[in-house]
């Protein structure tokens, strides 16, 4: 998939692990591992902003596009 999540990398950063993060964001460990793990086919849009808010940065940040 053209398309890179670098959840994994910006959790790392902030120090914060998968259980913090669903914690504050509000989405099961599950569902945040998927993203993590690059299996996502899809993500909602206010879970997009809900991670954002919770890691305080941008969509831009975690989204990568990169040519196959």
């Amino acid at each position: 998939m053209p398309i890179v999540i670098h959840l994994d990398e910006i959790m790392s950063k902030k120090k914060m692990s998968l259980n913090e993060l669903s914690d504050k964001v509000g989405i099961t460990l599950s569902n945040l591992s998927i993203i993590k793990n690059q299996k996502a086919k899809a993500i909602r849009l206010s879970t997009l902003d809900a991670i954002c808010k919770a890691l305080d940065c941008q969509p831009a940040d975690l989204l990568e596009f990169k040519e196959l």
